[in-house]
């Protein structure tokens, strides 16, 4: 597993902090959200984030299961 560079993890996590009900555990609903809360203009840069995001919000649904 490769690691995530710091600027994806930091816009990732301002993004599920100001925006929490724009994403879920669906990849492509994020990738579409990142675009239109960003203005990231590489394809790649928005995937990698829209994957932070999807892997964020499936631990937590994981997490949120477990207890």
């Amino acid at each position: 597993m490769a690691i995530k560079p710091k600027y994806v993890k930091q816009l990732g996590t301002l993004l599920l902090e100001k925006y929490p009900e724009s994403f879920n555990q669906n990849f492509e609903t994020n990738k579409e959200s990142v675009s239109a809360l960003t203005n990231v203009e590489s394809k790649e840069v928005r995937n990698r984030i829209a994957g932070y995001i999807t892997r964020k919000e499936a631990g937590a649904a994981a997490q949120e299961a477990e207890a």
